[in-house]
């Protein structure tokens, strides 16, 4: 593995990477690299990385664990523990439950990208603006990844417990699964030895990507920082009993799998056949796997779970964009030569101009603009942030994708996949009205409503 890492990290010019599996009752780590270029360091297994939305697997088990000690209903609306929720659609206010935030079936649209300061109330602060949000569909319709339901749900964990979300999760999981290298806040980072992001510049050389962190109201939704090994523990946790290391219960058995037990159904993406509670569910050359990814300022992470193997294996990268294909890698590494298991993508479609031309066009969500343009000789997908956006940001923000290829897949389901660049392999669909016309698109689980035919 070590070989492996080393060489494919060379290969994709990633700066630092750290790789952890689980088999076979044993733990094995392989790093490479170093933690910034400016300022570098041996990456080890407690080098911190930002692990960016596997955040949302401790918040969503932090509200298990109060689910399981009866202060909270996963059915209950979520105004039951916030009273004074306000959305765009009051309807929509009154109905969404708590179950609809861990699976993403809220209605709610991506994210809220707005600073609301780094003091204990900056949670609170965040979901009181959260009127703003668009929303893209009534509760319990139709799964779409979304940072603010989580962050809405952090803020549950914070009225329930009466601690900020950051001691409530230290105190619910950090602490008692002995997840010593895993931190929310600045000040605990920073006497560590921690992984920086980096991204291409306008040359195409890797920089340090100098926005560290965001903003604390995304806490719940992307804001751990974590090492390669205390992400194996967690994992380890979750395919356990419900008891740490040291036989401490945390939470039982039976609700550890019920997080793995499918409650909608997702259509053409890479992330999964079906959510869990927060778990990614995918089957994978004949057995399932539940996992999550996160990227966070030019870092990625990839956990994945393989329960009836009693498998795990972590992949943290520090530069973007390649450093999901590296984590994409590794992944596909382990399960092969560990399990057995085959991890292959589809091979689309010979390109057809005609269908094509139905596609192209731009479609956007809250934050997000996806241009999708096509010629005689194929499709390409441009991403990035919408520029008035990225203008309002008052820190920087990550370098908008250049264009890359894209094929239809085949079935006539108007699915795709990317098959080249930082993204290749990365599956995504359009959605129709009822007259046909395509009026949305999904990439990584996140829908984006038509605007503009090319």
């Amino acid at each position: 593995m070590q070989e492996f890492v080393r060489e494919r990290a060379s290969e994709l010019g990633i700066p630092g990477v750290a790789v952890g599996v689980w088999a076979n009752g044993t733990e094995s780590f392989a790093c490479h690299g170093v933690t910034s270029l400016d300022n570098p360091l041996p990456v080890d297994p407690d080098t911190l990385y930002e692990i960016g939305s596997v955040t949302k697997t401790f918040t969503a088990t932090a509200l298990m664990c109060l689910v399981a000690q009866g202060q909270v209903e996963l059915d209950a609306p979520v105004r039951r523990y916030l009273p004074g929720l306000r959305l765009a659609d009051e309807r929509v206010a009154a109905e969404i439950t708590v179950l609809h935030l861990l699976n993403h079936t809220a209605g709610l649209d991506w994210a809220l990208l707005e600073d609301t300061g780094a003091g204990d109330d900056a949670l609170a602060a965040h979901v009181a603006r959260l009127a703003e949000l668009k929303l893209i569909g009534s509760p319990g319709a139709r799964a779409s990844y979304s940072q603010a339901g989580y962050n809405l749900a952090g803020r549950i964990i914070e009225t329930v417990t009466d601690l900020t979300y950051e001691d409530a999760v230290a105190s619910l999981l950090l602490r008692p699964v002995g997840l010593e290298h895993s931190f929310f806040l600045d000040a605990e980072v920073m006497t560590r030895r921690f992984a920086v992001g980096h991204n291409p510049g306008p040359d195409g050389e890797l920089a340090v990507a100098r926005q560290w962190r965001r903003w604390r109201g995304n806490n719940p939704g992307g804001g751990l920082v974590s090492s390669v090994r205390d992400q194996l523990r967690w994992a380890r946790f979750h395919l356990g009993d419900g008891r740490s290391a040291s036989g401490q219960p945390v939470l039982p058995a039976d609700v550890l799998r019920l997080m793995r037990e499918p409650t909608v159904a997702l259509r053409g993406t890479t992330l999964g056949d079906a959510l869990g509670i927060c778990w990614f569910l995918r089957d994978v050359d004949g057995v399932r796997s539940a996992g999550h990814g996160g990227s966070a300022h030019g870092q990625f992470a990839e956990l994945l779970t393989v329960p009836e193997r009693d498998f795990a294996v972590v992949s943290l990268s520090n530069a973007g964009p390649d450093g999901i294909p590296f984590n994409q890698a590794a992944v596909r590494w382990a399960l092969e030569h560990y399990l057995g298991v085959v991890d292959r993508d589809p091979e689309p479609l010979p390109h057809d101009p005609g269908r094509a031309r139905e596609f192209a066009g731009t479609y956007e969500n809250d934050a997000m603009r996806f241009v999708i343009a096509t010629g005689e000789t194929g499709m390409t997908l441009e991403v990035g942030i919408k520029p008035e956006i990225r203008a309002g940001l008052t820190n920087e923000a990550p370098p908008d994708y250049p264009p890359v290829a894209l094929g239809l897949l085949p079935g006539g389901g108007d699915e795709y996949i990317l098959i080249e660049g930082g993204m290749k392999g990365q599956r995504g669909f359009f959605t129709r009205d009822a007259s046909g016309a395509v009026v949305g698109v999904d990439l990584a689980g996140r829908i984006a409503t038509r605007v503009l035919t090319r």
